[in-house]
This record gives structure tokens, C-alpha cells and sequence, in this order.
């Protein structure tokens, strides 16, 4: 099994992270399906099927998408740096920090991104006559941001994807397919159904940060996350393949990725980025140095640059 920078060693890590036994309860927020609670400043907080919406501030629509296990205050610098200038919609999936959904003993990524969908077209594109979304995914949140863009481009102006593949299964060899993984997704689903908890082991933690802080902020997102939730996406992610819809993405995309050299070299880095989405014609790469999965923790300056590069960008220029 050939294993590829700090995703491949996620790869392997969640492989042995069904040996952990730790457990801990999710903290639960009220936001039933269809409800719009009324905050502080404006701000609302809006129910749906698989996830719940936290709308604050003003300006251009800007919808935060976070990855597997992670609760919406991995946004929280973002929020603070963003709030005053832009229409923010930060999306938390049901069981990542709030309570967990009904019925999750099924597919969740697809409905979650038909329902996000369905969310951009009723809460901004008709809202705001017309006008599209900008779109960030980290991780998880990167795979459906890419799925939204090439489906759905009438609803998405432009799309940050940070850290994510179009196909997890590269990370075990260029020849690895949907069927030949679905039984190790499927193992790792019952894996961590049968051990009852979400929480991350030491390797997957050193994979998702290179700091103390990050990772013990990795681990207290995951030892809360909701593990019939987690069990389910963890399969829908490796069971996906998104490499066949990148021809169809026409909006420009932004494709941030991490570095780290002591880990693997930044050529090899770069090249594995690039073949994976040799399909879409309109991403821009972008590196982030001495950083791993997490960049937004790792590099919190750097991060934030590039997000106002990308909200910032004139695509009548760079393209």
C-alpha cells in the first residue's frame, strides 16, 4: 500500500484508530429541522435536515464548510476577520457539535450536499436576486465544495477547497477504485460503530497539526463528534469519487494545500495535488509551508491571506 503525504498518513492512521476507546459526549445546541432562532447582532441560526446554518454579518455571501468531525468553531478566526464585510453562512453538520440526526444509518455526503445545494438557492441566490455564493470546504467540506461547483454553478460564483481530494482512494494508489476500497470503508464504518467513539489516536493527531494547541483542538472536536455520524461519512468519503464531474467545473477554484517538509518533499506534494484534479481546467494552486491538514490552525496568517486573496480575486484577470 503506497501512502501519500499527510492525507495518505490519515489514511492509515483512521485504519488504526479503531482501536481507541475513549468517548465523550457531543454538546448539543437547539436548532430543529425548519427553525430559525433569532441571535445577538442580527444573526440567526437555521435548522435543516443534516445541518445546521449559523447566518452572521453583511456583504457578499460567503458559505464556511468544515470536514469530518469538525465543529463550525474551526471558522472562528475566519468569523472574526470576516463578519464586517461579508454575509456569512457556517455550516455544521448534525452530530459535529450539535445534536446528531435521525436515521443516519445510511448515505449522509450526498443528501448533506443536495441539501446544501437546495440552502444556496433558497437563502442566497433567491434572498439576493440572483447573486451567487462564495464557497469554502476544508477537508470533507473541500469534496462537497468541488461536487457543488461542478453541478451547481448557476449557485456558486467561485470555491476554495483546502485539503481535500476528488477521490480519497489515490492516497492507496493511482489504480484503487470504489469497489476495491468499499471493503475497507466498510470496515472502518463497523469499526467504529463497534468501538463506540469517535476520538482520534496520537498518529492521526500528529497527521492533522504540527502544534500541541492544534491537535488537542483536533482531538476535542473528534472526542465530541457523533460517531454513527462519523462512521457513515467516513465510508461516504472514501466510497466517493468526484474525479468524473471535474470536467464539468467551469467556475474558477482555488485549491489550497498544505507543506511540509518534513513529512515529504514539496515537489512530490505539489505533483499529487496537481494530477488529482488534472480534469478541472480552472483551479489555481496555492501552498501553505510548515503547515499539515489543519491549516487554518497551523498557520492562522497565512490562511487568512490566502482566504482574502481568494475573496478578493478579480476573475476577469487571473484566469
Amino acid at each position: 500500500m503506497k501512502i501519500l503525504c499527510f492525507l495518505g498518513l490519515l489514511a492509515a492512521s483512521l485504519l488504526s484508530a479503531c482501536t481507541t476507546t475513549e468517548s465523550a459526549e457531543p454538546v448539543v445546541l437547539n436548532a430543529a429541522r425548519g427553525e430559525r432562532i433569532d441571535l445577538p447582532e442580527g444573526a440567526q441560526l437555521l435548522g435543516g435536515r443534516y445541518f445546521t446554518v449559523l447566518v452572521e454579518g453583511q456583504g457578499r455571501d460567503v458559505v464556511l464548510v468544515p470536514g469530518l468531525s469538525t465543529s463550525r468553531s474551526v471558522w472562528d478566526a475566519t468569523r472574526a476577520r470576516l463578519k464586517d464585510r461579508y454575509r456569512l453562512h457556517v455550516i455544521q453538520i448534525r452530530g459535529f457539535g450539535d445534536a446528531p440526526m435521525s436515521g443516519r444509518d445510511g448515505p449522509l455526503l450526498e443528501p448533506f450536499i443536495r441539501e446544501l445545494t437546495d440552502y444556496i438557492d433558497d437563502e442566497i441566490i433567491d434572498r439576493d436576486s440572483g447573486q451567487k455564493a462564495l464557497v469554502i470546504g476544508h477537508s470533507l467540506g473541500g469534496l462537497a465544495t468541488m461536487t457543488l461547483a461542478a453541478r451547481y454553478p448557476q449557485g456558486v460564483e467561485r470555491a476554495m477547497i483546502i485539503d481535500s481530494l476528488p477521490f480519497f482512494g489515490l492516497l492507496f494508489g493511482l489504480d484503487t477504485t470504489v469497489e476495491t476500497l468499499q471493503p475497507q470503508a466498510a470496515a472502518m464504518r463497523d469499526g467504529l460503530i463497534a468501538r463506540g467513539s469517535s476520538a482520534a489516536d496520537e498518529r492521526t493527531l500528529q497527521t492533522m497539526s504540527r502544534t500541541e494547541a492544534g491537535r488537542a483542538q483536533v482531538a476535542a472536536w473528534a472526542r465530541s463528534a457523533d460517531t454513527g455520524t462519523m462512521a457513515q461519512l467516513t465510508y461516504d468519503l472514501m466510497t466517493t469519487d468526484v474525479r468524473p464531474l471535474l470536467p464539468r467545473i467551469t467556475v474558477p477554484v482555488t485549491m489550497l494545500y498544505p507543506v511540509d517538509a518534513s513529512v515529504m518533499a514539496e515537489p512530490r506534494i505539489t505533483e499529487m495535488y496537481q494530477a488529482a484534479f488534472e480534469g478541472a481546467k480552472t483551479v489555481t494552486f496555492e501552498k501553505v509551508e510548515d503547515s499539515r491538514h489543519f491549516i487554518m490552525l497551523d498557520q492562522p496568517e497565512a490562511f487568512a491571506a490566502s482566504v482574502e486573496r481568494f475573496l478578493q480575486r478579480d476573475d476577469g484577470n487571473d484566469m
